[in-house]
């Protein structure tokens, strides 16, 4: 059997982080049969700035081994409600999860699974992939996946406070 990934960029929504400040974020989707990866189908939520903190991660990662694909342009001007410019915006974020889960090299960076198959918060991403949490890379894309709400016997939120405490005691 062939090996196949899709990826899918959609569902883009306003989040109100307060009265002054919103952003976008979109749903990533992937399908795949690759034993890359730990999930075979995975929904998670990610804003542009993730998107621009995964791609200065697999740069740091590759180490000049392979080229990592660009990401749309920021635009100052953006306007999260203009349908084209938010249209162009996931065609680019959708081009470039491809570009990445096609190559070999980035394949195989763990900051990339977590990305895509965890609702990790980048911080905590950064110290799973580092090895400074009690879970796994693959424990915590079963347990942060989408709709997962337990990590064994303690409750995502109970993980992620004591992760937090954790953190900030390095």
């Amino acid at each position: 059997m062939q090996e196949f990934t899709g990826v899918w960029v959609r569902d883009p929504r306003i989040q109100k982080e307060d009265f002054w400040h919103a952003y976008m974020d979109y749903e990533i989707c992937i399908h795949t049969n690759s034993l890359a990866f730990t999930k075979k189908t995975s929904c998670v939520r990610r804003r542009y700035s993730e998107f621009v903190w995964l791609r200065k991660k697999l740069q740091e990662n590759a180490m000049l081994i392979t080229h990592i694909p660009k990401l749309p342009p920021k635009n100052p001007f953006f306007s999260l409600n203009n349908a084209r410019e938010i249209g162009a915006r996931m065609e680019g974020l959708r081009k470039f999860l491809e570009a990445v889960v096609h190559s070999p090299v980035l394949l195989s960076d763990s900051c990339l699974h977590l990305f895509l198959q965890s609702q990790l918060s980048v911080k905590k991403m950064e110290a799973c992939a580092k090895g400074r949490s009690r879970y796994t890379v693959s424990e915590a894309i079963h347990s942060f996946g989408s709709g997962n709400k337990r990590f064994g016997s303690q409750s995502e939120e109970n993980m992620e406070e004591e992760e937090d405490m954790n953190c900030e005691s390095e």
